[in-house]
């Protein structure tokens, strides 16, 4: 089933992401009601698959961690700052190694924070919370165990997302796929390690997604000079990815 899943997940969202493009040229309305649906396909597809296998207590039980926001303060606490303490590091490192600062984004924090905080009480990250971390991850962990099935869906994730590298006008239209995919499964590391210590809550995931969403771009890796940055925070990753692994072997 897990096979089921991931196919259908990938081909509701190219479909619609490669039916956004053909159009888009004389109507962008019709292209992002089109483009909007894709990024909810994760979760989409896991509904619709709990619905037809196990009714609707089944759905029920997939979607009640989305509402699971009653956890220690210090996980939202490493949620909002995770991915802003390694971007700094990042730049400091520019700045030992290079000998000057990299280019920093130019939005305010508290508008960045404000973001984050709006795109978590919208559930606007459920659809792709509900799908990996809530319908795919659970599922993996039995044949895998939850540090390698981490690994393993961070690059279905990741992988989940090319054709936003080749289609125009995306965020990341011409960037390089190989540095997304070496950040992206770090980073699913860091979310089933941060799902594992919450007790499986898709609230704090959330919150997780939107922050990575929002304030990866305080050091953006694509700004003109700051290229070495997206490798400096690919290796930060993977050390904290080292980590959360070693820790994760005591949930198999």
């Amino acid at each position: 089933m897990l096979a089921v899943y991931f196919a259908l997940t990938y081909l509701v969202a190219w479909a619609l992401w490669f039916g956004a493009a053909a159009i888009a040229g004389g109507a962008e309305g019709a292209s992002q009601f089109l483009f909007l649906p894709g990024t909810f396909a994760p979760g989409i597809v896991a509904i619709t698959l709990t619905a037809w296998k196990e009714g609707a207590n089944g759905v029920h039980a997939l979607l009640a961690p989305l509402l699971k926001w009653e956890v220690a303060g210090k996980w939202y606490l490493f949620a909002v700052s995770y991915i802003a303490i390694i971007k700094l590091a990042a730049a400091l490192l520019h700045r030992a190694t290079r000998g000057e600062w990299p280019q920093f984004g130019e939005t305010s924090i508290v508008l960045l924070l404000a973001a984050t905080l709006a795109s978590t009480l919208t559930f606007a990250q459920a659809g792709e919370e509900v799908g990996w971390r809530g319908y795919a991850l659970p599922r993996m962990i039995p044949r895998f165990g939850l540090g390698p099935s981490s690994v393993l869906l961070g690059v279905i994730w990741a992988a989940w997302h090319l054709p936003l590298f080749v289609i125009p006008g995306t965020s990341t239209t011409g960037q390089s796929f190989p540095l997304y995919l070496a950040q992206v499964t770090a980073l699913s590391v860091a979310f089933a390690w941060l799902w594992w210590r919450t007790g499986r809550s898709l609230f704090v995931l959330m919150f997780f997604h939107a922050a990575v969403n929002n304030l990866k771009d305080i050091v953006p890796s694509v700004a003109p000079g700051n290229a070495i940055v997206g490798w400096l925070t690919v290796g930060l990753l993977w050390g904290c990815a080292g980590y959360f692994l070693v820790q994760m072997r005591k949930a198999n």
